[in-house]
């Protein structure tokens, strides 16, 4: 049997050593207690740049933070795995060991503070804890401060991995400027995505976040490049890259200016960030190589467009519904086209572009075949009397050349007969509300673009055409998720099909590039708006060239202007084009001489337009003459001075109608004066009290 004195030094053992577990635990459960209470500001790491993408994951545009830096998040399978090795091998050997401190490190960094009298040379940082300087910046470099640094660096391995610690450090180190981050760096010094990068690239990435202001490539060539050069002998030291290879990459020129950031579908961009603005990453269904050979083309012809003149493209897969590429000018940044202005989404008029939508209607209700002759002559259609573009007649046509020619007074003929509401109706199946005019009602004129309709828009009903006369509802990723497939079609599949047939026979403007597609184009009243919208058995693209502050621009065309840009875009898109549908079964293109009787000749019910009216000849314009150019300046920068209109015939009063709106006062006299607000292009019409009406379109020279 033990003694009681025996017993004591076990006892006394035991206590220290419960003792000591007490005080481990309550020391850990303090410093966890500390640790959650004063945890590491990791959330500035959310304060990341806005970024949109497109239908590949590809960058179009990101935004600098509130703060005005470049800082994109980037996962580690997003950059090229040879960099992330020469990193750690150049800043944190034992990494993926250590718990954020590496002791060896911090004793190597002990001795030379010692042998260097206390000045700190090598401060033993690990890659964690320069990312705690970096999420809790400070200005001093002191003990106090490393020690601050290496608390913090053991908080975050406690709250992450070494992958996500790597990550956060890829985001928020420092490349110069407000460069911040390998991926704004990679992209801002070489103008490409860090998933793959040259030895060059990646050793000037290492070195930068050292001393990012003083290796600055376009401020500071000559340290940059050392600075590069040491990472890279420091590999070839560590026997990791062989020596030939050092020697070429230390021999590769140092880039010297900063490259812009991705700036693709800028009105796209902004819209989706203004609509959607809690998402930090939005993906759009464009398509961002088409978008920027779009963007390409329309930088290009910016320089052949006269002054203040600007454009845009809209390009669909109408299948689905999805915007492939969307230009909204000659460039946001464009000021002097006033390049801010989204003009894919602008009301503007659309001249003849509509006028297939009155053919599919005609054909739908059998009032017409495609060799149906139909006649363009002179027409009063209640005093409504439309004319042609070049102002003169063809006679008697058929139904294939009147849509091919775009003739005006045929395509008014068959809309008396389908009814303007029936097609204001269809367009609405379509998910398009045509603006009329304050207080109109719709007549007769929207079928010449008396409405209003933007180029979105517009695509969007053409893309009936490629889908049997059902139209797709256009996104582009800045709105929900609408409904992509509409009820009931705008125009049934047999007329749709004979609609497309025809305009796919419409000869390509002079110039323009051979390719197998349909196309329409229209100009609008007064020469302010250009379009042209074409298609293929898949793809519409819809263009439109005018100014954005609606000021009539002298020989602008559908023709002449648009059509020619639709082809190039067409081609330079890169997309395969797509064949058009076999024609529906049982549908059968008959010759006219195997017509019926009642489609052999389509008769409307307007009268003749030179029918004279109770014994009195219609009104004419004796001056100015049709195509005059009349100089109205006052010498100075006053007003312009009045215009004399002269008239022969016609019952008065009459009443003077300029560009479209009607002075406020009728006259018995025959002679009017007419004030223009504005030099330029403009249309004059004087109509009688018998409704009777005759224009001239005249050009007001300011000199």
């Amino acid at each position: 049997m033990k003694s009681a004195a025996g017993m004591r030094p076990w006892r006394r053992a035991a206590t220290v050593l419960v003792a000591l577990m007490l005080l481990t635990g309550f020391t850990a459960l303090m410093l966890d207690r500390l640790d959650r209470a004063f945890p590491p500001p990791l959330d500035q790491a959310a304060d990341v740049s806005r970024e949109v993408l497109d239908r590949n994951g590809k960058l179009l545009r990101a935004y600098t933070t509130e703060g005005g830096v470049w800082r994109l998040p980037v996962p580690l399978d997003a950059v090229d795995p040879d960099y992330i090795d020469m990193l750690i091998a150049y800043e944190d050997r034992r990494f993926r060991s250590h718990p954020g401190i590496d002791p060896v490190a911090l004793m190597r960094a002990a001795v030379q503070l010692v042998l260097n009298g206390g000045r700190i040379v090598s401060g033993g940082s690990t890659i964690t804890m320069q990312l705690a300087r970096l999420v809790e910046p400070r200005g001093e470099r002191s003990v106090i401060a490393k020690l601050r640094q290496m608390a913090r660096a053991l908080q975050i391995e406690r709250r992450m991995s070494k992958d996500e610690i790597l990550s956060l450090y890829l985001t928020l180190a420092p490349y110069g400027g407000n460069l911040e981050g390998v991926r704004a760096a990679s992209l801002a010094w070489f103008g490409r995505e860090p998933k793959k990068l040259t030895l060059s690239q990646s050793a000037l990435l290492v070195a930068l976040p050292q001393s990012p202001e003083s290796r600055r490539p376009d401020r500071h060539q000559a340290q940059a490049r050392l600075a590069r050069n040491r990472v890279l002998s420091r590999m070839s030291a560590a026997g990791l890259i062989p020596e030939s290879e050092i020697m070429r990459a230390s021999g590769t020129k140092i880039p010297d200016r900063r490259m812009t950031m991705p700036d693709l579908a800028a009105h796209t961009a902004d819209l989706a960030i203004r609509t959607r603005p809690d998402a930090n990453v939005i993906a759009l269904t464009l398509d961002g190589a088409v978008q920027e050979r779009l963007e390409l083309l329309a930088t290009e012809t910016a320089g052949r467009l006269g002054p203040r003149q600007s454009l845009a493209m809209v390009l669909a897969d109408a299948a689905t519904g999805e915007i492939l590429a969307s230009v909204g000018s000659t460039g946001h940044l464009d000021t002097g086209r006033t390049g801010a202005i989204d003009m894919t989404r602008a009301i503007r008029s659309p001249g003849s572009t509509l006028k297939p939508f009155i053919y599919g209607l005609a054909f739908e209700d059998a009032l017409i075949a495609p060799e149906t002759m139909i006649d363009d002559t002179p027409a009063d259609f209640s005093g409504y009397r439309p004319r042609n573009f070049d102002r003169g007649y063809m006679g008697e046509v058929s139904i294939r050349e009147a849509l091919q020619f775009s003739l005006n007074v045929p395509a008014v003929r068959l809309l008396e007969a389908v009814g303007p509401q029936r097609l204001l109706s269809r367009f609405r199946r379509g998910g398009i509300q045509l603006e009329l005019p304050p207080g109109g009602t719709p007549g007769l004129a929207i079928g010449l673009g008396g409405a209003g309709i933007s180029l979105r828009d517009l695509v969007q009903l053409y893309s009936a055409f490629a889908n049997n006369g059902t139209a797709r509802m256009l996104r582009d990723g800045t709105e929900g998720t609408p409904q992509n497939l509409f009820d009931q079609p705008v125009i049934a599949a047999d007329a749709a099909w004979r609609v497309a047939e025809i305009l796919s026979g419409v000869t390509a403007p002079q110039g323009a590039p051979r390719i197998a597609i349909a196309y329409k184009t229209g100009t609008s009243y007064g020469y302010r708006d250009a379009w042209a919208v074409g298609f293929d058995g898949r793809h519409v693209l819809g263009v439109w060239v005018g100014r954005a502050d609606a000021a009539p621009v002298p020989g602008l065309s559908g023709i002449e202007t648009a059509a020619p840009l639709l082809f190039e875009a067409f081609v330079r898109s890169g997309l395969d084009r797509v064949d058009f549908p076999e024609a529906p079964r049982g549908l059968v293109a008959r010759g006219r001489d195997s017509l019926p009787y009642a489609l052999k000749k389509f008769r409307s019910t307007d009268k003749v337009a030179n029918v004279s009216a109770g014994g009195t000849l219609p009104p004419q314009i004796v001056y100015p003459p049709q195509g005059a150019r009349v100089a109205l300046g006052s010498g100075g920068a006053g007003p312009l001075m009045p215009l004399v209109i002269k008239l022969q015939g016609g019952s008065g009063p009459y009443r003077l109608i300029a560009n479209g709106e009607a002075l406020p006062k009728s006259t018995r006299r025959r002679v009017l004066n007419w004030t223009p607000d504005s030099p330029g292009a403009s249309t004059l019409t004087v109509m009688d009290a018998k409704g009777r009406a005759a224009s001239v379109s005249v050009f007001i020279d300011a000199r």
